[in-house]
C-alpha cells in the first residue's frame, strides 16, 4: 500500500486551489488598478485638450471681432466685454495647464486685453493710435502660435500621422480594401 495518508491528496488540492484563487485575485486587482489609472490619464488628457481648444476658439473669436471692428472703423469692444467672453475658457486652462502653456495662454490674453483697452500711445512720441493698434493686432497670431506650440508639446501632439501597422503577411492593408487572397 502507498505511504501517502488519505488526507494528503485533498490537502494538496485545497492548497493549490487556494493559491490559484489568490493569484487570480491579485491579477484581477492589478488589472483594475491599471485600467483605473489609464482611464484617469485619458480623462485628464481629454479635459486639458478640451480646455485648450475652447480657449483657442475664444481667442480666435476675439481676434476676429477686433479685426472686423478695425476694418469697419468702429470702436473695439471694451475690456470688460472681452473678459466676460474669454474668462470662462481661460480659467480651466489656468488651473489645468503646465507652466509653459499657462504662460503662453496668459501672453495671448494680455495682448488681446491690451487691444480691447484704451489705446494710449501718448507716452510714445510720434505713434498714431491706429498704427499702434494695427501693429499689436498683427502680433496676436504670433503669440497664439507660441501658445499652440506649448500645447502641442504638453499633450504630445505631433504633426505626422502614426504609421500603419503592417499585417501578418508583411504588407499594410486598409479596412476598406477587399481581401484579395480569400477570393
Amino acid at each position: 500500500m502507498s505511504q501517502i495518508p488519505w488526507w494528503g491528496l485533498p490537502l494538496v488540492a485545497v492548497v493549490f486551489a487556494l493559491a490559484g484563487a489568490a493569484v487570480a485575485h491579485l491579477v484581477a486587482a492589478r488589472n483594475k488598478v491599471l485600467l483605473t489609472r489609464e482611464r484617469r490619464d485619458r480623462q485628464w488628457y481629454e479635459e486639458r485638450k478640451d480646455a485648450y481648444c475652447r480657449l483657442l476658439a475664444a481667442f480666435d473669436r476675439a481676434t476676429h471681432k477686433l479685426r472686423a471692428a478695425y476694418e469697419a472703423g468702429e470702436k473695439p469692444p471694451t475690456a470688460l466685454v472681452y473678459v466676460d467672453q474669454v474668462g470662462p475658457a481661460l480659467m480651466p486652462v489656468r488651473l489645468l495647464a503646465s507652466g509653459p502653456v499657462r504662460s503662453a495662454a496668459l501672453a495671448v490674453h494680455l495682448q488681446l486685453e491690451r487691444l480691447h483697452g484704451e489705446m494710449n500711445p501718448a507716452a510714445v512720441a510720434g505713434v498714431h493710435p491706429h498704427t499702434h493698434f494695427r501693429e499689436l493686432l498683427a502680433q496676436v497670431p504670433l503669440v497664439m502660435q507660441q501658445f499652440e506650440a506649448a500645447v502641442r508639446d504638453e499633450l504630445g501632439i505631433v504633426d505626422t500621422p502614426p504609421k500603419p501597422s503592417p499585417s501578418l503577411n508583411g504588407r499594410a492593408r486598409s479596412l476598406s480594401e477587399p481581401d484579395r487572397e480569400r477570393r
